[in-house]
């Protein structure tokens, strides 16, 4: 693993800590308390009840069949547990787990380098898999499928393709976006696994688990605050719990209650329905700034003073899925619930936008 995708991995799919992504500033006692936060058998994955049974019968079978399962492609918005059920995977096989990223893939000859290191059974990794360079896509078709590569020795005209066969392995495919990946690397994949948030239910689990794992005693009240504040996160929830931890820590006994829990993430910027600071600017410039909008995706990230593609993919998707904001043709724009969280009246204007239905075209300015 490069560095480059050591720092990439620890802030992209790693929703519960592990020994593989750690917080350099962290004592070697909490990594180590950390490490077990991450699930290691599919039994103990909390969660996802469809996806984990459907993989235990595609493990279960290859294993009674003594032979590596179909390659498993797992797909959802960050956070949920793909990296996850991948180490879970390699660890109900017993096999060893090669680890390594779509972006850290730009030239087939890096991938061939993966590949032709492989070991029988051995799982691959390939995290934000749709990230990969075209040329190692097209080589991973036919390493997928028929377990070769041919690997091209010299240049121009006289370059000649050499086939180097691979023992048989199982690729674990992870995505965030499953749309951009082209149809013949999606359909080389035996089982996808669909990742949804979860329900408080399942965080409380997770947060009673990690609780008793970093040796935090916390009541019941305390968990049904942080889990209905992790936006249906397990990955949220931890890094909250910890959070919390901190202020019961230094502010209280150590023992964390309902009150601890509130203050602390308060002080997080964390609100009762989970929005952060960036979720509440950019309602805030919604509504305040441009009457609800509809608004451009680019004129409300200059508004808050972010990108547009991290407005986009890091605030829209929960404002989205929470009611609080609609993606229309026409830009953005403040449904009744975020005037409501507010605590502000939508003006007149703004009322009639929001009800009016999109699919109905606007009449244009010579209609009759």
């Amino acid at each position: 693993m490069t560095k480059g995708y050591a720092s990439e991995l620890r802030e992209g799919d790693g929703d519960f800590e592990s020994s593989r992504v750690l917080d350099n500033a962290g004592s070697d006692d909490e990594r180590v308390v950390e490490a077990a936060l991450r699930p290691r058998r599919l039994a103990e994955f909390p969660g996802q009840p469809r996806v984990r049974d459907q993989l235990d019968l595609v493990l279960q079978a290859a294993k009674g069949r003594g032979a590596a399962p179909d390659h498993i492609l797992l797909s959802g918005p960050p956070g949920l547990g793909k990296t996850t059920l991948a180490m879970i995977v390699a660890a109900e096989l017993e096999r060893p787990i090669r680890v390594t990223s779509g972006p850290a893939i730009q030239h087939a000859g890096d991938l061939a380098a993966v590949l032709s290191s492989l070991d029988e059974g051995e799982v691959l990794f390939l995290d934000e898999i749709h990230r990969m360079a075209r040329a190692a896509e097209e080589m991973l078709y036919l390493a997928m499928e028929d377990f070769r590569v041919d690997v091209i020795v010299g240049k121009g005209p006289g370059a000649t393709a050499i086939p180097l066969e691979l023992p048989p392995f199982t690729v674990v495919g992870a995505t965030t976006r499953d749309g951009l990946l082209p149809a013949p690397l999606r359909d080389r994949f035996g089982f996808t696994g669909r990742l949804d948030f979860y329900d408080p239910a399942d965080l409380a689990l997770i947060l009673r688990r990690s609780a008793s794992l970093l040796g935090v005693e916390i009541d019941h009240d305390a968990v049904v605050e942080i889990a209905g504040r992790s936006r249906g996160t397990p990955r949220i929830a931890n890094r909250l719990l910890r959070r919390v931890r901190d202020w019961a820590q230094i502010h209280g006994d150590g023992r964390i209650d309902h009150a601890a829990a509130a203050a602390a993430l308060e002080l997080f910027d964390v609100d009762p329905v989970g929005l952060d600071r960036l979720d509440r600017a950019v309602l805030e410039a919604l509504c305040r700034k441009y009457a609800g909008g509809p608004v451009g995706i680019t004129t409300l990230a200059v508004a808050v003073g972010e990108e547009p593609d991290t407005v986009e993919t890091v605030a829209e998707p929960y404002l989205v899925r929470q009611g609080f904001l609609e993606r229309t043709p026409r830009g953005r724009l403040a449904r009744p619930a975020a005037w409501a969280h507010l605590g502000l009246t939508p003006p007149a204007s703004s009322t009639a936008q929001a009800m009016l239905p999109m699919e109905e075209p606007t009449p244009g300015r010579f209609a009759p």
